[in-house]
């Protein structure tokens, strides 16, 4: 299937409807609905020519004589030996019609997934309206306590899996939105709305369904002809992280690995443990810690860090830059040069940071820097 890339200005929506297989699921109740029409038409034909009734006054006979809820609100004592059978038949028709039709709607609603269906598309609709936000992929433990910490940090996201419990999971731990299905195919991918999402996160102990998944993400994006994801895996060994970077996967988190690592460094020195704590992990704190990508059309381009200012007008301040080709600068003085593309790490007040952005996404140079 073809997806087309969504224009900016226009509102978001799903990807895909499920309005065809609710169609199938709806196609049964023709018949009830054909035999109801019907008998309803042929007993007002039947009373315009047998009675010296009116169109609505034939109506109304008909309907509650059909479905046998009254009688005697018209002329029913003046009624001949040829209208009396007329309407007996009538009566006779509606009761084994009603009846069949509620048999018949019980059992579709038992052996049909309508319900289901319905759900689902509910909750396409509401997964339509996301923008930027992350799919993750695959129930687990590391899916609960990711979704913990998305929801504290106001991220939107969508979980993905193909548990057949996955929805008691879901509405269990509380997933605000969740879909049931294999998370590497298409068809997942639409109705996450992945054309909208920033970036992937998957978590499969299987390392062939990861590798599969970022494989299908990575041909999706190419598909649609937008920037790249931002795809985040988990992986056991040495190996098994080399092989997901080596197809594309941006970060890749060994859980045992990480958990060394925040120990030692708890050990070796708690108080930056702490510091960190502050600035990742905690919401309303005085200090934001952020990574800034400079666009190839900045004013900032081939200048020189001190050229920016950043101390003076924002009070931020520019703690490492990583460049496109992957180096690292620590701690740059004012001297190093702003490369296109390159992140810029930077610590300051969650306002200051904005008007940092700002004033990186502006191609000629901010007057607010000139007056400095």
């Amino acid at each position: 299937m073809k997806v087309k890339p969504r224009k900016k200005d226009k509102p978001s929506k799903p990807d895909i409807s499920l309005n065809s297989e609710l169609y199938q699921q709806l196609k049964p109740f023709r018949i009830p609905l054909v035999l109801l029409q019907f008998f309803v038409i042929l007993g007002t034909l039947g009373y315009l020519v047998l009675e010296d009734y009116d169109l609505m006054q034939a109506f109304f006979q008909t309907t509650y004589t059909f479905t046998n809820t009254g009688f005697g609100a018209l002329g029913e004592k003046d009624f001949g030996t040829i209208t009396i059978i007329f309407t007996t038949i009538l009566m006779v028709c509606g009761a084994g019609v009603i009846t069949f039709s509620v048999a018949f709607t019980i059992s579709v609603f038992n052996n049909s997934n309508l319900i289901n269906l319905i759900k689902e598309q509910n909750m396409i609709y509401k997964i339509g309206r996301l923008r930027n936000h992350y799919v993750i992929c695959y129930q687990n433990k590391h899916t609960i306590e990711l979704s913990k910490q998305f929801r504290e940090s106001q991220i939107p996201f969508v979980v993905v899996d193909n548990s057949p419990d996955f929805e008691v999971q879901a509405k269990a731990h509380k997933y605000p939105y969740y879909i049931s299905a294999d998370p590497h195919t298409q068809l997942a991918m639409l109705k996450t709305h992945l054309s909208s999402a920033k970036g992937i996160v998957t978590f499969s102990s299987n390392i062939a369904e990861n590798i599969a998944l970022i494989a299908s993400v990575r041909l999706f994006e190419k598909e649609l002809g937008r920037r790249p994801y931002y795809v985040i895996a988990n992986a056991n060994t040495q190996e098994e992280i080399d092989k997901l970077k080596k197809l594309g996967c941006d970060f890749v988190v060994s859980a045992s690995k990480l958990l060394a690592q925040r120990i030692s460094a708890m050990a070796i020195r708690p108080d930056m443990e702490n510091l960190l704590e502050q600035f990742l992990y905690k919401r309303d704190t005085q200090l934001d810690l952020e990574e800034i990508i400079v666009p190839r059309y900045s004013w900032l381009v081939l200048r020189k860090l001190k050229d920016s200012h950043f101390r003076d007008v924002t009070n931020v301040s520019v703690v490492a830059i990583t460049q496109k080709d992957g180096k690292q600068i620590n701690m740059p003085n004012g001297d190093v040069v702003v490369t296109s593309e390159c992140k810029m790490l930077v610590i300051g007040t969650s306002e200051g940071i904005r008007m940092t952005k700002r004033l990186i996404m502006r191609k000629s140079k901010p007057k607010e820097v000139d007056y400095v």
